[in-house]
């Protein structure tokens, strides 16, 4: 059976691209692979289609006053791009969606063109139990709206709806999907593998600096916030936090500038996150919901230690006390003494 992808991200580009790249390269070396769409597809391949969104769109998007509302950016980012695999879609026999916000134009395209299989790579856990984790961020400290809007979250139940099958990417989504009512027999879960990149640094770093890392998007609902709190209260000059990623709201970029005002140990880094992974002595991931993360498990793959919520789905992956810990998700207090733990292991190391 002949398996064609889409995925609004462009291929290899940050969590979902990684995960759409994945289910392209898989079905590639099975030789299934009829074709994938995506902005950007691998350089040079014969099976990539490069699906944009109209200019006109994008303009409208630009001066449209909607564009301070971050739940309907999201929302037409994904839909315009729905619509416009759906305008290309060739026949085919099982279509594989890669984020469930921008798969139900493409699925009722496919349905015409008698399709035998719709299948969703969930980006996410269950839609609804997302709304409630973004919506206990939101009321926690108020920066930024939730990139999750009602229209985006009906759109996402009914390409659940439509699905055949729905692949997850751990059992924390796998359980959220449960407990909504979806039944086993739609579900599966498969396994993300980290890029081969991610090693350990081939020289040990001395210079005696404690570094917190964070990777991925700087955001109210990835806990950036839960982070700070528990940072600024961490003693010690010899010690930095690094946020590599980007803020996407107004209020999210004034929030992070105060906090750098107030402490200047607190850096933000845009760029390929390895070099710093590999001078890293901790890595945090204080997300509110995260259906897997591939951030915490490329830490792993570097040899640092994690401190995850226990809203992230890789969670299975930590071994308390030997490669990291779980936390409670918002409890700054509870990252803070993990901090403190790993900030005075590496005390002793130095002194050695």
């Amino acid at each position: 059976m002949r398996k064609t992808v889409a995925c609004s991200a462009p291929y290899g580009s940050g969590g979902l691209g990684q995960h759409f790249s994945f289910i392209v390269e898989e079905a590639r070396s099975q030789n299934t692979l009829a074709e994938y769409y995506t902005p950007r597809p691998k350089l040079d391949d014969s099976l990539g289609r490069n699906v944009q969104v109209s200019q006109r769109k994008q303009l409208l998007m630009q001066y449209s006053p909607l564009r301070y509302d971050l739940g309907w950016l999201t929302y037409f980012a994904n839909d315009w791009f729905d619509r416009a695999v759906a305008a290309v879609l060739s026949p085919g026999d099982e279509l594989n969606i890669v984020g469930a916000g921008q798969a139900l134009h493409s699925f009722q395209r496919a349905r015409e063109l008698e399709y035998r299989i719709l299948s969703l790579q969930a980006d996410t856990s269950h839609i609804n139990h997302v709304a409630i984790q973004n919506l206990k961020a939101i009321r926690a400290f108020g920066i930024e709206p939730s990139w999750l809007n009602n229209a985006l979250r009906r759109k996402t139940l009914q390409a659940y709806e439509m699905a055949d099958l729905i692949y997850v990417t751990s059992d924390y989504s796998y359980q959220s999907f449960i407990r909504a009512g979806i039944p086993e027999s739609k579900l599966r879960t498969v396994s993300l593998p980290v890029h081969s990149r991610f090693t350990p640094a081939s020289t040990h770093n001395k210079d005696g600096v404690f570094r917190v890392l964070y990777c991925g998007s700087l955001t109210v609902t990835k806990g950036i916030p839960v982070l700070l709190e528990a940072f600024s209260r961490l003693p010690g000059r010899n010690s930095e936090l690094i946020l590599v990623g980007g803020s996407t709201t107004h209020g999210m970029r004034k929030y992070l500038e105060a906090w750098k005002q107030r402490d200047s140990r607190i850096r933000i880094a845009p760029g390929d996150p390895l070099p710093h992974l590999q001078r890293a002595s901790v890595y945090v991931h204080p997300s509110y919901q995260d259906g897997f993360a591939y951030a915490p498990m490329e830490a792993l793959a570097c040899g640092v230690p994690v401190v995850v919520t226990e809203d992230t789905g890789m969670k299975t992956f930590v071994q308390e006390g030997r490669n990291g810990y779980v936390v409670p998700t918002g409890d700054w207090e509870a990252i803070l003494d993990r901090l403190k733990l790993y900030q005075s292991l590496h005390q002793s190391v130095a002194t050695l």
